[in-house]
């Protein structure tokens, strides 16, 4: 009887690579840490002065100038700053962010709705006209805003419109961007085919836009409500111009008008709005945070849209 010996189990092994050897580490590309860098400086320089405006909205108006702007100074007085932003001449600050309120949720929600219908006609619908039409609307994403308040004021002022609410509101529901904005977002994410399946099965175009289309579009009309909100929320010029009324001012005004009382006179009253309008320039910010926030949730269902491919 003769053994006869097993050779021992070799240990596969990949080829070019030793036995027992570990894996090497990934190798850091190159650049990551310049572009590192460089955003950490973009994001200080983004939110800088929203710190100052935090802690000068705790200062009164002593340690507002003579302690450093970047942390607390001779006691905490935020809350006796929002009290007297909300009841100052009458509680002026209310009605100010009420009408803020009012041109941006009307207009933004307005542009956004027009926006939509029509960026998604002009993908979607083919008729005379169409690629000057939109010519029209990339030469109207060209020209600044500033450069129409003084045209539209005096268009307003032969409508009687001056120094009411639709002075501001009309103009805020004209967002060429966003018009443009949603054609292009509408060629990918509503498909032809589902279009041309709704049409066989019986379904009207206002039942196919409102019940399929618009659905698909939501992650765009979200990017231009926002767009639109903040635009409005900031609008300076325009109201500048058209409001002459402080009842109907909106928050960008009314702040401007606290600022121009405090610098053109140095007395004590006046004196005492610069934490006024620290602390009122403060609360403005935070409806914009809360809708962003809110608002996310629909640009993150809509990410990755498209990216499979089906």
């Amino acid at each position: 009887m003769t053994a006869t010996a097993t050779a021992p189990a070799r240990r596969r092994t990949r080829p070019g690579r030793p036995a027992g050897s570990r894996r090497p580490a990934p190798r850091r590309r190159r650049g990551s840490t310049p572009l590192t860098v460089a955003m950490f400086l973009m994001l200080a320089y983004t939110l800088l002065p929203l710190f100052w405006l935090l802690m000068s909205s705790t200062k009164n108006s002593k340690s507002l100038f003579s302690s450093f702007g970047l942390w607390f100074g001779d006691g905490f007085h935020f809350f006796q700053n929002v009290h007297d932003v909300l009841t100052y001449d009458d509680g002026i600050y209310l009605r100010w962010f009420g009408n803020t309120l009012l041109y941006s949720v009307v207009g933004a929600g307005g542009a956004a709705v027009i926006a939509t219908a029509g960026g998604y006609a002009l993908a979607k619908y083919e008729f005379r006209g169409k690629k000057a039409l939109f010519a029209l609307v990339l030469g109207a994403v060209t020209i600044p805003t500033t450069a129409l308040a003084v045209p539209t004021y005096l268009l307003f002022s032969k409508l009687d419109v001056v120094n009411t609410p639709w002075a501001v509101l009309i103009p805020a529901l004209a967002s060429p961007f966003g018009l443009y904005l949603m054609r292009v977002y509408a060629l990918d994410a509503v498909p032809d085919s589902m279009l041309e399946a709704a049409r066989i099965d019986g379904s009207g175009e206002l039942r196919t836009f409102f019940t399929i289309s618009l659905r698909l579009l939501a992650p765009g009309f979200v990017t231009v409500l926002l767009f639109a909100l903040v635009a409005t929320w900031n609008n300076y010029f325009l109201p500048l111009i058209v409001l002459s009324d402080p009842n109907w001012f909106p928050l960008t005004v009314g702040l401007n008008q606290w600022n121009t009382q405090a610098s053109g006179q140095s007395t004590v009253g006046t004196a005492q709005l610069y934490p006024l309008i620290v602390t009122g320039s403060l609360l403005a910010i935070v409806p914009l945070i809360v809708a962003f926030l809110f608002l996310q949730r629909f640009w993150q269902s809509g990410l990755a849209s498209g990216s499979v491919k089906q």
